[in-house]
């Protein structure tokens, strides 16, 4: 399962909002629990998350950058277990930005622009389409994986670019928010001595 949490207590009060497998709804049912409140998909009636308030009351260490850790998602199943509501199970608390090498590339068919690559993420390898022209067979790049958030707000989710499956997306300096980053269109290519999956810190 992949998790997101997100929390702005300027913005939107003192509430933790938690995103199950980036799903979104546009008819919703919601039950509440105590401070919990379930949110699901009204027409398949698959849970998509949850906001649980009044948090800074809690040991939870609150950010405006919430991480998805083995201590967030047992507070997460503390707060859920404690009104009833079932814990969540298989949470995949991987980083979610990784430097990934690629091992292949090939034009993608049905595309004059876009490139099929096949990513090492040290633990299994991903197929990513990606714009940038300047991608090559044997860099090594900043990978989002499925369910990173992005410095702008975007959710990386599992797509089909052309007829081609993407999981994942290669990044650009720009997206990633480093200070003075090229604003011409390329991927991020690494220098030095580095290994397929490492985490890439990402701060912003």
């Amino acid at each position: 399962m992949i998790l997101n949490m997100f929390y702005n207590e300027k913005g939107i009060g003192d509430v933790l909002i938690v995103q199950l497998n980036g799903k979104k709804a546009e008819q919703v049912n919601i039950k509440s629990n105590g401070n919990v409140t379930e949110i699901k998909n009204a027409e398949t009636d698959e849970v998509i998350g949850y906001n649980i308030f009044n948090v800074k009351e809690t040991d939870l260490n609150t950010t405006t950058k919430m991480t998805v850790s083995t201590e967030t998602v047992a507070f997460v199943n503390q707060q859920l277990a404690t009104v009833g509501f079932a814990p969540l199970e298989a949470v995949d608390t991987t980083p979610k930005f990784v430097v990934g090498y690629v091992q292949e590339k090939t034009v993608h068919s049905n595309s004059d622009h876009l490139s099929v690559c096949q990513v090492d993420l040290g633990t299994h390898v991903e197929q990513i389409v990606c714009g940038a022209p300047n991608v090559e067979q044997g860099q090594f790049v900043v990978v989002a994986k499925v369910g990173a958030v992005m410095p702008s707000g975007l959710i990386i989710e599992p797509s089909a670019l052309r007829g081609e499956t993407s999981n994942g997306m290669l990044c650009a300096a720009r997206e990633l928010a480093i200070p003075d980053a090229p604003q011409e269109k390329g991927i991020l290519v690494l220098d030095g001595e580095l290994t397929a999956g490492e985490e890439y810190v990402v701060n912003f």
